[in-house]
């Protein structure tokens, strides 16, 4: 009699087990699509007398996706595409007329498409492709130094 293959229950007692532990560790495996979640504490290394200075995670993750989590700043105006991103609830728009006044704990989220705005005290999450240095935008002549461009959000 020839032995066909899982024909003992030791053999498909091992061959079951390595089924549900490939699965546990794909399910495990974060995804390479999958953004990284970065939070406000995390965005600047130290403040010097130039300014403020990016992390090193800034540094790694410009250009890539990521996840953050604060709190939408009144926009300055309601058809608008973007709106700042706050670490805390804010009654007014935290407007920069230069990046050399630039808070360390806003970004500026620029939506990939037209969302309604939400309350400033909802807490959202921002995902969207991180961008970092000095930038004007050329319609608004808001500067910034950190953005999340292509983003959307929901409430958390």
């Amino acid at each position: 009699m020839t032995k066909t293959f899982l024909s003992s229950p030791l053999d498909r007692r091992h061959f079951i087990g390595g089924l549900l532990l490939s699965a546990l560790c794909l399910k495990s495996r974060p995804s390479l699509a999958a953004s990284t979640d970065l939070t406000f504490d995390e965005l600047y290394g130290k403040v010097s007398v130039l300014g403020l200075e990016f992390s090193s995670k800034v540094k790694e993750l410009n250009g890539r996706e990521i996840a953050m989590r604060g709190f939408m700043a009144p926009p300055l105006k309601a058809e608008a595409t973007f709106f700042v991103l706050t670490e805390v609830p804010m009654a007014l728009c935290p407007f920069c007329s230069s990046d050399a006044d630039w808070p360390d704990n806003i970004v500026v989220v620029y939506l990939d498409e037209k969302q309604t705005f939400v309350q400033p005290s909802t807490q959202i999450e921002v995902t969207g492709r991180l961008e970092m240095g000095s930038w004007t935008d050329p319609e608004t002549g808001f500067v910034s130094l950190l953005r999340i461009r292509q983003a959307s959000y929901g409430t958390v």
